[in-house]
């Protein structure tokens, strides 16, 4: 993509729009996620997020008649004159089959922008396309099925978790052939999914989450979405509905799957509560997949300090774009309420490694222990673990 934008000429008039659908293009066919434009003295350094890793593609002009990111701007409704607040808007008649949103944000320098792609999710539609482990599959698959409860997805940011919560709104509609009342309350709505009631939050107007999930859960839904529990407000709503005849999916920033408890309870969610309404909490990661080019290795330090006999390193190819990786795959943890004594551990207020040891022993399989697997079957490797989920020594402590 460096050669394709390098190639433009900045005193042209048409220089930011040609510019752009270069860009956007570029992006499309590297199967990007995102695309940063951050503004320097000299022009704009252009970076794209390629597997959930950031790569830089240069600096470039910003055109000296019209500018790249005011161009982003009127694709997506933005106001051009407003330079001094960030923006957030969605691209008008994009060049390609996707869902493209622009976010502006005030710098020293200038405006910088970030373009989010959503193309690339039209390969998981549902359960089955994801990749999950057979038994989270068959298990989740079974969940969904039920009349009231709350499922979390939980993970960082960029862990895939709308895309999971998506994919069981598509089974359920796929399901029920319309039978089900399926609603959602997201900020903001990121596809649209035929046969389900999407809404997106205006907290400007006054409609918020807490305020929006009130109201929908007088349009008598039996599924609830709710795209991101923020506040102890919302989790609480949530909570209720999942006690009172619906079936609540949303999405939670946490670390592990105990973590999520954990976290809910330090926010002042009733430990009762979330006994009698949680069904199960989903915890994933998202790690890159070697290239086939990658090779196998021996040396200690290729470990990087994981219990593992051997494993293979990326090298970098012509057809990997010489990062040694192609595509990404899920690491995942589930747990769920009938697991040992996980249920009395959250009635006695039990910290996340409690209760995370307590499912461990009932049969849960956490990240660190799928991460083992995934490097042991040359699927990974161990310097994208430890990029991903960090050097905490309970992979040791799990797989020693």
């Amino acid at each position: 993509m460096r050669e394709r934008l390098a190639g433009l000429n900045s005193a042209l008039e048409s220089y930011a729009a040609q510019f752009v659908d270069q860009l956007l293009e570029g992006a499309h066919q590297l199967s990007a996620s995102d695309v940063h434009l951050r503004p320097s003295p000299e022009g704009i350094e252009i970076s794209v997020r390629i597997d959930g890793v950031l790569q830089s593609c240069g600096a470039f002009s910003r055109g000296k008649v019209s500018d790249v990111v005011t161009r982003l701007k009127v694709l997506s409704d933005l106001l051009t004159y407003k330079t001094d607040v960030p923006q957030e808007g969605r691209v008008r008649n994009p060049p390609f089959e996707a869902e493209i949103r622009v976010s502006s944000f005030p710098t020293l320098h200038g405006e910088q922008a970030v373009v989010r792609l959503f193309a690339a999710e039209a390969k998981f539609q549902f359960l089955e396309n994801l990749g999950l482990p057979a038994d989270v599959y068959q298990r989740l698959k079974k969940l969904i099925d039920e009349t009231s409860g709350a499922i979390l997805i939980t993970g960082p940011a960029g862990s895939g978790k709308t895309t999971t919560a998506y994919a069981c709104l598509r089974e359920l509609t796929r399901r029920s052939s319309g039978g089900r009342s399926i609603a959602t309350l997201e900020d903001p709505v990121e596809a649209s999914i035929g046969g389900v009631s999407q809404s997106q939050v205006n907290a400007r107007a006054g409609f918020d989450l807490a305020a929006g999930l009130r109201s929908m859960l007088r349009q008598d839904p039996e599924v609830i979405f709710v795209g991101e529990m923020r506040d102890p407000v919302t989790a609480g709503i949530a909570m209720q509905a999942s006690l009172t005849g619906q079936l609540v999916l949303t999405t939670f920033h946490a670390g592990s799957a105990a973590g999520a408890i954990s976290r809910l309870l330090d926010m002042g969610l009733e430990p009762y509560i979330l006994r009698s309404g949680l069904l199960a909490v989903l915890c994933q990661r998202l790690v890159r997949k070697l290239c086939s080019c990658a090779a196998e290795s021996t040396a200690p330090e290729a470990r990087l300090g994981l219990p593992l006999a051997k494993v293979r390193i990326p090298k970098g190819c012509p057809q990997c774009h010489g990062t040694g990786y192609q595509g990404r795959m899920l690491l995942v943890e589930m747990l769920t309420l009938d697991m040992g004594s996980v249920p009395a551990g959250i009635l006695a207020r039990w910290d996340a490694d409690q209760l995370e040891r307590s499912a461990t022993a009932a049969g849960m399989q956490t990240r660190w222990a799928c991460a083992a697997g995934a490097v042991e079957a040359g699927l990974t490797s161990a310097a994208e673990i430890r990029r991903v989920l960090g050097f905490s020594d309970a992979f040791s402590a799990e797989t020693g």
